[in-house]
């Protein structure tokens, strides 16, 4: 029997979905099939609407080896394993000949745990065991919350959070579910056998493709134990999140309220010797935070150091305790004992990371209005640990509509430990890689413009921005509404939707906060008029075709704020090693967001609009040519006049059509 043919197996998918083969698609198929059968690594950049879960699917299923998609949204992950995987397997079954299973698979939390559901959640203060359902009160929206997910238990087939809709408080969810480290594990829980998080495990090792989280994938590479089945190729959407996702799971983190935690569950098991020690040392660290200031600490001060060293001894000696004493007066012990132990190790993991003092780690104290000081922890690079974790023994595909960052891959490419593409080393101990661009189907100098509003002052970190708000309440009226601003920081959001509700009171105005995500964007969609205000999540997560988003302002450039640790920190490192510090972290970062960002506006073939920058740095400063060229080519003006008649022209086209 003769192999099918890539072009037919893509053709046939592309049918099922009910969509268009596009030119990019295909080129994107062949560059992944390639990339796979080689064994080598591919970074493919691929425009809002080229089609890339197709692009990626076909060639990934039609090679018959395991292959892991990570991705970093919910939406793609339910649109994979809801609409585009069902229908390509059923498309490419006749001719594979073979029915490729698929699964999906996140981390332990993410799945109801029968054994917290039913026998309830080691309590802190009191011994045994607390009984959510009865403590929460039933007309309180825990207690209805409760309620209902001992209701969904029942009628789940999978356990995932996911799954339920409406969704629940994550303080509701925290008292049914449990992390890896507080697991019991299958084979001692009374519930191992009906276990979620077991179930969808077993699913994954019996499926074709697996689909995962970027957390999910992080924790597999950092932490040793291998959590997602083996296999042959690795496929990451939405790429460009991969870096910050798995900085995030490398972060550690100590505050009083943990420790103090930690010692109240320890407390009814362990020696009371020991469990005194860490109580001591617990007062002695809540002391020194209390005189935190927020900021980077390149020593750690000695105050601080010494807190440390008795946390994480004190933490030992409690872990050994626990692990050789028994308390048969403590109900259901063993569940007790797991979670005491758990919140004492990672109290003992950053306390001792942060007393050990690795010149690749970031130290910095936090300090939060409503939760107080932390002592933070984070990896000054992660690119060294992606490129010996991710690229060692499989074919990488990474893929996003924004990779290519001022012209090409080498930016994202040195975020994740490649060298510059096309590099060569004499040990061949660097992953060989190629970037592609398979363009988009848009026609982006017709279909948008990119404004940017060189007249303004320059914007000065948390000065008064009279003009800037002067220009957008102009432009929001030319444009009908049907606006999405996306702000620097929240407070730049919320003073911008106070101050234009009061002037343009015609024009509704959401803010990102006073309702879920969910809701907003319905809600925004729903009324051309409306207008949504927001900050980061809204630069990459709004998905409006059509009418109601015709207009997406930025108010300023998004680069780090100065004060960041870890950014200045990083930045810092580039430019003692002879690089340019303020282009490879800070330019880089902002000119990933504002990519994201400028693809809010064109989402469909038939959408027109404008993108409108409130800095005039985009004009002016040298690397303004270095932004703009990261950004999709839109039509570019600088002239406010133009744009008023552009958008009321646009606004005019789209009411007449309504």
């Amino acid at each position: 029997m003769t192999k099918p043919s890539l072009p037919d197996l893509l053709h046939a998918a592309v049918d099922a979905v009910g969509g268009t083969e596009r030119p990019g698609q295909v080129t994107m198929a062949e560059a992944v099939a390639e990339a796979v059968d080689d064994g080598s690594h591919l970074l493919v950049q691929a425009g809002t609407g080229t089609g890339k879960s197709l692009g990626y699917l076909v060639p990934a299923l039609a090679q018959g080896e395991r292959v892991v998609v990570a991705t970093a949204t919910l939406a793609l992950q339910r649109q994979l394993v809801e609409r585009d995987l069902p229908r390509t397997v059923d498309a490419l079954h006749p001719l594979l000949r073979r029915r490729p299973e698929f699964a999906m698979l996140k981390g332990r939390s993410n799945y109801l745990c029968l054994h917290r559901l039913h026998e309830g959640m080691p309590q802190d203060e009191e011994e045994g065991l607390f009984d959510q359902f009865e403590a929460a009160a039933p007309t309180s929206k825990l207690g209805q919350d409760l309620l209902r997910l001992r209701d969904w238990s029942g009628e789940t087939e999978n356990g995932d959070r996911d799954d339920l809709t409406p969704g629940v408080s994550d303080r509701a969810w925290a008292q049914v579910s449990v992390s890896s480290r507080e697991c019991l594990g299958a084979s001692r829980c009374a519930y191992g056998a009906e276990c979620f998080a077991e179930m969808a495990r077993e699913r994954a090792k019996l499926a074709e493709v697996v689909v995962t989280n970027h957390a999910l994938l992080a924790i597999d590479a950092i932490e040793g134990a291998p959590v997602l089945p083996p296999h042959e190729v690795l496929i990451v959407d939405e790429a460009h999140e991969l870096v910050s996702r798995v900085t995030g799971v490398a972060t550690g983190e100590l505050t009083p309220g943990q420790v103090n935690r930690a010692v109240r569950r320890c407390a009814k098991l362990a020696d009371e010797k020991v469990a005194d020690q860490l109580q001591t040392a617990a007062e002695g660290f809540e002391r020194v935070m209390e005189l935190a200031l927020p900021g980077r600490l390149e020593e750690v001060p000695e105050d601080l150091g010494y807190a440390l060293m008795a946390l994480r001894d004190a933490a030992r000696n409690v872990i050994v305790a626990l692990g050789s004493t028994r308390d048969k007066s403590v109900q259901d012990e063993d569940a007790v004992r797991k979670q005491a132990i758990a919140s004492v190790e990672t109290v003992h993991a950053v306390a001792e990371r942060i007393t050990l003092g690795s010149e690749y780690d970031v130290v910095w104290y936090e300090r939060h209005d409503r939760f107080g000081a932390s002592l933070r922890v984070a990896p000054l690079s992660v690119s060294g640990l992606l490129r010996e974790k991710l690229f060692a023994e499989r074919s990488v595909v990474l893929t996003s509509a924004t990779l290519k960052l001022g012209g090409d891959f080498n930016g994202v490419g040195a975020s994740l430990g490649l060298a510059p593409e096309g590099t060569a080393t004499a040990e061949g101990d660097q992953p060989v890689w190629k970037g592609i661009d398979v363009g988009s189907p848009f026609d982006y100098p017709r279909q948008g413009i990119l404004y940017v509003a060189k007249h303004l002052a320059r914007p000065a970190r948390d000065g008064d921005r009279a003009d800037m708000l002067e220009e957008l309440t102009d432009l929001i009226q030319s444009a009908g509404g049907r606006t999405l601003g996306l702000f620097s920081s929240m407070r730049a959001a919320q003073n911008a939707a106070e101050e234009l509700r009061s002037r343009i009171p015609e024009y509704p105005i959401l803010l990102q906060g006073e309702e879920t995500l969910g809701e907003l964007i319905k809600n925004f969609a729903a009324d051309p008029r409306t207008c949504l205000f927001g900050t980061l999540s809204l630069w990459q997560g709004v998905d409006v075709p059509g009418p109601s988003c015709q207009l997406v302002v930025m108010d300023k450039i998004p680069f780090p704020r100065p004060d960041d640790p870890l950014m200045s920190a990083r930045q810092k490192a580039v430019e003692e090693a002879g690089g340019n510090g303020f282009m490879a972290v800070a330019a880089t970062h902002a000119a990933l967001l504002m990519a994201q960002g400028a693809g809010r506006l064109v989402r469909a073939s038939g959408d027109r609009g404008v993108v409108a920058v409130l800095d005039s740095r985009l004009a002016t400063a040298r690397y303004g040519s270095y932004l703009k060229s990261s950004l999709p080519e839109f039509w570019y003006t600088t002239d406010r006049d133009q744009v008023r008649r552009s958008l009321a022209a646009i606004d005019a086209a789209a009411g007449d059509a309504e």
